[in-house]
This record gives C-alpha cells, sequence and structure tokens, in this order.
C-alpha cells in the first residue's frame, strides 16, 4: 500500500505541475498575442524609414553627420537585450551564446568591448565575468518608445564623444513560435548607402529644408526606431518562447500522468491479486483443517 500512496502523490504533484504550466501558457499567449501584434505594426514603418534614411544618407555622403563618421575602431559597445524570467525554452542561452561569440571576435581582433543590458538574465550572467556600462531590468513587460529615447542618452553622447567607435545591438530576430533567431545589428556608425542599392530607379529628390537639416533631426530617430524595433522583436520571441515551451512542459506532464496512472493501475491490480491469493490460500486451509 506504501507503494501505492507513493505513485497516487506523485500523480497529484504532476497535476499541480500541470495546471501551472497551462496557467503559464494562456498568459503568455495573451502577451504574445499583443507583443507580436505591436512587433508586426512596427515592421513596416521601421523598414520604410530605413529605406527613406539610407537614400537621403547617400545623397550626402557619409562625412555630413557625427553619426555616420567612421573612426578606426578601438572600442565598441553592445546592448544585450535578454529576458527578466526564466522558462522561455533556450531564449536566454541562445542570446548569452550570441553575444559571448561576439565579444571573443571583437577581443581577438584586438577591440575593447563595452557591454550593456536590458533584461535580468543577461545582467546576471555577465555580471561576474564582464564590466556592464549600465543594466536595465523589468521594463520589457511594458513599454513604448520613451524606453528607446532613454536608451539612446547611454548610447549617443558617448559616441559623439569618441568614448567608443561603434555601437551594436545584440538582440532576438523573430521568426515564428518555434524559431528564435539572436542577430548581431550593427547601428552605429550609420553606413550610408550607395543610391542603387536602395532603389532600382534613380529618382531624384529636392529636400525642404536642406537634407543636412533633415538628417541632423532623423539621425537620432534612427537610433530610437532601431532600438525600438529590436525590443519589440525581443519582446514577442520571448513571450513565444514561453508560449512553447510551457505547451511543451504541458504535454510532458501529461505523458508523466499517463505513465504514473499505468503504473498505479498496475500495482493497485498486483495488491489486489495478493490479497485475493491469501484469501483463497486462507479458505484451502480452513478447508483442510
Amino acid at each position: 500500500m506504501a507503494a501505492l500512496k507513493d505513485i497516487k502523490r506523485k500523480i497529484n504533484a504532476v497535476q499541480k505541475t500541470r495546471q501551472i504550466t497551462r496557467a503559464m501558457n494562456m498568459v503568455a499567449a495573451s502577451k504574445f498575442k499583443a507583443a507580436q501584434a505591436k512587433m508586426i505594426n512596427f515592421r513596416p514603418y521601421s523598414e520604410s524609414f530605413m529605406q527613406m534614411l539610407n537614400e537621403l544618407a547617400g545623397s550626402i555622403g557619409s562625412a555630413s553627420h557625427p553619426l555616420m563618421a567612421v573612426r578606426e575602431p578601438r572600442k565598441v559597445r553592445a546592448l544585450l537585450l535578454t529576458s527578466d524570467r526564466g522558462l522561455c525554452g533556450g531564449f536566454n542561452n541562445n542570446l548569452i551564446k550570441a553575444a559571448e561569440r561576439f565579444i571573443a571576435e571583437k577581443r581577438n581582433a584586438g577591440l575593447d568591448v563595452e557591454l550593456m543590458t536590458i533584461g535580468r538574465k543577461g545582467k546576471d550572467f555577465f555580471k561576474k565575468r564582464f564590466a556592464i556600462v549600465n543594466a536595465r531590468t523589468d521594463v520589457l513587460q511594458k513599454f513604448d518608445m520613451s524606453l528607446a529615447v532613454g536608451v539612446s542618452e547611454d548610447i549617443i553622447p558617448p559616441f559623439l564623444a569618441e568614448l567608443y567607435d561603434e555601437f551594436y545591438v545584440i538582440y532576438n530576430e523573430f521568426v515564428n513560435v518555434s524559431v528564435q533567431r539572436p542577430k548581431v545589428l550593427k547601428v552605429l556608425p550609420l553606413a550610408a548607402m550607395e543610391r542603387s542599392e536602395t532603389r532600382n530607379v534613380e529618382i531624384e529628390y529636392i529636400y525642404e529644408p536642406s537634407a543636412k537639416e533633415i538628417l541632423e533631426k532623423l539621425l537620432p530617430m534612427y537610433v530610437h526606431v532601431m532600438l525600438y524595433r529590436a525590443f519589440a522583436e525581443t519582446s514577442a520571441g520571448e513571450n513565444g518562447a514561453r508560449m512553447a515551451a510551457m505547451d511543451n512542459a504541458t504535454r510532458n506532464c501529461e505523458d508523466m500522468i499517463e505513465n504514473l496512472t499505468l503504473k498505479y493501475n498496475k500495482a493497485r491490480q498486483a495488491a489486489i491479486t495478493a490479497e485475493l491469493m491469501d484469501i483463497v490460500g486462507g479458505t484451502e486451509a480452513l478447508a483442510k483443517g
């Protein structure tokens, strides 16, 4: 009977775990829907903004603004985006590995690397391994463009002051719920694309005010747009990964419950058979006596 009680206790424990994973899956699904809508709605804007900015920058040259100034790199700065909570499969681990590869690659090239983090998982991993310039936590659960503007204050002024020479964002590029792809994006300096790269048909535009004045306003916005898109992609990826992980966990719980129930039934049947054997044996003994 002790074995039956142990199996029953395990079944109850797994059933409670299944309830938790189901609830977490539903919460993640709700958050994923909102995050995915935000990401999908912003993608066309960011792509059109970059196309327009590249055309404008290409028309006046890379020396027209300090944010486009290409310097011999000595020090680079990177922003790593991760989640604040776990239970989302390999989502954070893949981003952290991408950051480690990036740091190793730059150091092997003889460059100094500075790291900024958004998300508790990235901060906790690197805080004892690497000097972190700035760390933010609990900001990607609910964010808007003001977060991108705030983060850019740690990016643009130091770049203009030549405290570092290149800036990268390491984030999750959302493909679908099952596929999360870490990506390293170079943000600064903005490389002006040739006109032939941005449009098949070259069109002359007249800018009012001048192209240089427009570029002065748009380049800081470019950093905000790139950051916001990285936030949106990472947020959607985190919730999608957590939804998939909780769905897998729920299925594993159901498999365990099925196996434990089968084991419980076999043990109970064996106990009943043993009791019947004892009764039959006792009856025969009494009959012979």
